[in-house]
């Protein structure tokens, strides 16, 4: 069974969740090959040195500087995005006849799917979360992002069924399309010594596409500069020649791979990353003690750290109040960001991955 499958490339976080959905593939017994941004084949690469990549065409999303041109902006970007999803429309259809590939898995790729063999998507927001007063507009993002899930075969949910899960409104809609909950989608697993003693202070997480990356990168660098203590950063620029450099009292890696930074994730008292929904569950099986601090004009990533604050799960700093007086405020207080998994829960990404190939 030959299985082509290949992440969205915004950021990085879909390339990271969909690791463990090709070890799965790959305990199945299926032959797998990996297609993405050249972002993404380096993670990859690292992960699966023996499976065949290939480069598929890209979004190169770049966000707007200011958060608050977030919806002009995707207005503005509407023309580029259907022509790369024609473009990998075609580019499928193309590698399914050379290839011969048996199935499809599209993580959050709105044209990654072929009509020959049956096609799965991955995606955790089936509702997409407007900023207020728009909220009224939801149920239209909703028909929206059926009109493209409609030419898959079935969608999978990296979310727990029982509402809330971990993705609330976002993943738990009412469907009539063949879906699956595949449970919590991490490239880590459970820390063998969650004891291990804290050297780190703060750990801070960087990822998502620029410039906002970079204003992050910035901003954080000067809060932790005014902190005591030993701080570190993980840049999250895979393929860069900065490996890892100390200024001040703040060591900073431009990417690690999956063991190094699990053990950097161990080793820290708190950490700060954006609350992307692949960063969320990368933090779960750590226990992790998190400020989650949203890209600006990312309403998914607003709602999710809100509904994490509001679980008392985690804290939830806006970019716009983050300095280095709340930040400190923040460090007081303590969270541990779990989920009680259901018994049922178990093996659903193994048998969700089973029937599909077979």
């Amino acid at each position: 069974m030959k299985v082509l499958l290949s992440p969205l490339d915004w950021g990085l976080g879909h390339t990271t969740r969909s690791i463990p959905v090709v070890r799965a593939l790959l305990r199945a017994g299926a032959t797998v090959t990996l297609a993405g941004s050249p972002a993404s084949l380096y993670i990859f690469r690292e992960e699966f040195p023996e499976l065949e990549l290939l480069e598929a065409p890209r979004y190169d999303i770049r966000y707007p500087s200011r958060g608050s041109e977030m919806p002009l902006w995707v207005m503005r970007n509407q023309k580029s995005f259907f022509h790369t999803i024609r473009e990998e429309r075609k580019w499928v259809e193309t590698m399914v006849m050379k290839h011969g590939f048996d199935r499809v898995i599209s993580d959050n790729r709105f044209g990654f799917y072929s009509k020959k063999v049956p096609s799965a998507y991955i995606t955790h927001q089936r509702r997409i979360a407007f900023p207020f007063p728009f909220g009224f507009l939801e149920p239209l993002g909703m028909l929206w992002h059926q009109r493209f899930m409609k030419h898959f075969s079935e969608v999978w949910i990296p979310d727990f069924e029982k509402y809330p899960g971990l993705a609330g409104k976002l993943s738990h809609v009412r469907s009539a399309q063949t879906h699956y909950f595949v449970g919590s989608l991490s490239r880590f697993t459970s820390p063998e010594n969650p004891d291990a003693p804290k050297e780190t202070d703060i750990l801070a997480i960087l990822s998502g596409p620029e410039p906002m990356r970079t204003q992050f990168e910035q901003k954080l660098k000067k809060i932790l500069s005014q902190i005591p203590g030993n701080h570190e950063m993980i840049l999250g620029c895979p393929g860069e020649k900065l490996t890892q450099e100390t200024h001040g009292n703040i060591r900073f890696y431009s990417h690690l791979k999956t063991e190094k930074f699990a053990a950097a994730v161990t080793r820290a008292r708190k950490i700060v990353a954006r609350s992307g929904y692949s960063t969320i569950m990368d933090m779960l099986p750590f226990k992790a003690d998190c400020i989650f601090v949203p890209t600006p004009g990312q309403t998914e990533q607003i709602y999710l750290a809100e509904l994490l604050q509001k679980e008392n799960k985690a804290d939830y700093l806006s970019q716009k109040s983050l300095n280095a007086e709340t930040f400190q405020k923040a460090l007081s207080s303590d969270h541990v960001l779990e989920y009680p998994e259901a018994p049922e829960s178990a093996g659903l990404l193994e048998r969700t991955v089973s029937r599909f190939i077979q």
